[in-house]
């Protein structure tokens, strides 16, 4: 990930319902959930809901599939490990057992 499109995902992510969005996608993993229970779920309008997701879509974080009239998102995972690799990517100076616990953190527990 370059620079610029690390600054997009910070920026779609720097909102707050944006952020609870994103994080309620991580949740709910790999089935996803549909736009407007998004919305529900988080106390938003489904238009401004809409908006939102498409600022994550934009910044590579979600992606999304029509199901009939509606659109189920999902955690883009591959763009968040980006995000995180950039973040990452001139760690530790060459002294790997300083990130060891950042990295151990986020190894998922499930």
């Amino acid at each position: 990930m370059d620079k610029t499109k690390a600054l997009d995902s910070f920026a779609a992510l720097g909102q707050d319902t944006r952020l609870e969005a994103f994080r309620l996608l991580v949740k709910a993993g790999p089935k996803g959930m549909a736009a407007g229970d998004v919305a529900a779920a988080l106390g938003v309008k489904q238009n401004t809901m809409s908006a939102n997701l498409s600022v994550l879509f934009q910044a590579g974080l979600v992606r999304n599939m029509r199901e009939g009239r509606s659109i189920r998102y999902f955690a883009d995972f591959d763009g968040l490990r980006g995000l995180l690799a950039f973040l990452m990517e001139d760690c530790c100076g060459g002294n790997p057992d300083i990130c060891r616990p950042v990295l151990e953190t986020l190894t998922c527990k499930c």
